[in-house]
């Protein structure tokens, strides 16, 4: 259960490492530069965050050694290239598309993965180690995707989501009001009340048709890049790893979009192939990654990989790539670190890549009520307005930190000083309480039940 620190776009942590022998990754979190003299690193966009986030910059020369890639279709992304009802184009949140009626007769993540690719088959003629960050840009919004996808999902299929209402003892600093969405064309005509909604069941039908759509083309972007790894030779010498930087809300407790601490928005996929570990290496003619097509009346059954079930976070990525990889693992970050040039905050998830040949040796997970992941979000007022989702630094005046265990979710939110960036322990705006056994979509808030008496022993980290 791999958890994101902040359910946003990530801002600049140090760079990205580079480990051996070959890597290939996906949408990822950024992470800290480990980068050996002469190893190559390639980006592709959204491993990166464009903007203010990067300075502008793209973390470019200092984490990459050649400029990352931007496909030239990502201009027409959030543009009026959605045909509507009326016939007209817009810029909606809903947009299903006719490929060749588009801009260049392409998408972004079409035009990464044939550069991905390309790069790759580069490397293939190359004996030096690489490391190839790849982004995608689906399922963000908008919901820009080939049109065909909509028939995986049929509309009268799509159910809404389990629990769709504001839940009645949800503190309002920890609502998101999903601005971003709202200010989309095809959201703006249902005249929505602010900031609550809700949304039509109709619309969020539709809303959760496209953003499965969404995610099965990239399904099969991701599949098509694997294999080519795999027809280039590549799958062999090269480690994978495939993740997001956050996840989406889909109507869960009245809310869309990412902008909170709950785990439907902070819970993230984390997936690994090493070649030998976490599978063998195939026989002569068989495949480790025969792309499958979705389309096709009948898919072949995969075999599925190794679960864990354990709590772990993105911050770990850094220090678990670099010891796959056999590079040194920097020691943890000191606090402050600001004065050191290479560290690292998360933990090495090496154990779980030791496998035996009939089961797990168990004793190497130790205690999973010893995990913790935490996550925080940041709120400008105490109540839901126009910047609660993405406030600058400077109207920051709260700070939600949450600690997920396996037992529970435990939120407060805290006076925080964007000036000093700290958080005020003794000035506690609201909290959220939820324990996952008895309320695994956390709608019920029993903070305010454990108000006058310590919390039990339980729930101290």
């Amino acid at each position: 259960m791999p958890k994101c620190r902040c359910s946003e776009c990530p801002s600049n942590h140090r760079g990205r490492p580079a480990p051996l022998p070959g890597l290939l990754w996906g949408q990822a979190h950024k992470v800290p530069k480990h980068r050996p003299t002469g190893i190559p690193q390639s980006p592709l966009p959204e491993c990166l965050c464009p903007g203010i986030s990067s300075n502008h910059s793209d973390d470019s020369p200092y984490s990459w050694s050649v400029p990352p890639y931007h496909p030239s279709s990502e201009q027409y992304e959030n543009t009026k290239t959605c045909k509507g009802p009326d016939g007209e184009l817009h810029a909606n949140l809903l947009c299903p598309v006719d490929v060749a009626e588009v801009p260049e007769g392409t998408l972004p993540d079409k035009q990464s993965t044939e550069e991905a690719i390309r790069l790759l088959e580069k490397m293939k003629s190359s004996t030096s180690p690489f490391f190839l960050a790849v982004g995608y840009h689906k399922p963000h919004i908008p919901f820009r995707y080939p049109k065909e996808f909509q028939k995986l999902y049929p509309l009268e299929s799509i159910t809404l989501a389990p629990d769709p209402q504001v839940p009645a003892g949800l503190p309002p600093v920890a609502y998101n009001p999903w601005m971003d969405i709202r200010q989309r064309e095809d959201v703006q005509a249902l005249n929505l009340s602010v900031p609550y909604g809700p949304i039509p069941v109709d619309f969020q039908r539709k809303i959760r048709q496209s953003y499965f759509a969404s995610v099965s083309y990239l399904d099969t972007q991701v599949g098509q890049l694997l294999s080519a790894l795999e027809a280039l030779q590549l799958a062999n010498s090269t480690i994978v790893a495939f993740t997001s930087d956050h996840g989406w809300a889909l109507g869960e407790h009245g809310e869309w979009a990412k902008y909170s601490n709950f785990d439907v928005t902070t819970r993230v996929p984390l997936m690994f192939y090493v070649p030998g570990r976490t599978a063998p290496l195939p026989e002569a003619g068989d495949k480790l990654f025969p792309y499958i097509n979705p389309f096709d009346s009948v898919s072949a059954l995969m075999e599925p990989g190794r679960e864990a079930v354990d709590l772990v976070e993105l911050v770990s990525l850094f220090p678990t790539l670099a010891g796959l990889a056999g590079l040194h693992i920097p020691p943890r970050c000191p606090i402050p670190s600001f004065h050191v040039q290479l560290c690292r905050e998360g933990q090495s998830l090496l154990k779980h890549f030791r496998f035996h040949d009939s089961e797990e040796d168990v004793a190497l997970h130790g205690n999973p009520r010893e995990s913790i992941a935490y996550s925080q979000y940041p709120r400008p007022a105490d109540s839901p307005q126009w910047n609660s989702d993405k406030p600058s630094l400077k109207d920051i005046k709260v700070m939600g930190y949450s600690i997920r265990t396996i037992d529970y979710r435990y939120t407060v939110w805290v006076g925080f000083n964007p000036q000093e960036f700290l958080a005020n322990f003794s000035d506690v705006h609201a909290g959220e309480l939820y324990f996952v056994d008895s309320d695994p979509l956390q709608d019920h808030n029993m903070y305010n039940d454990t108000q006058g008496g310590d919390l039990p022993h339980s729930l101290t980290p």
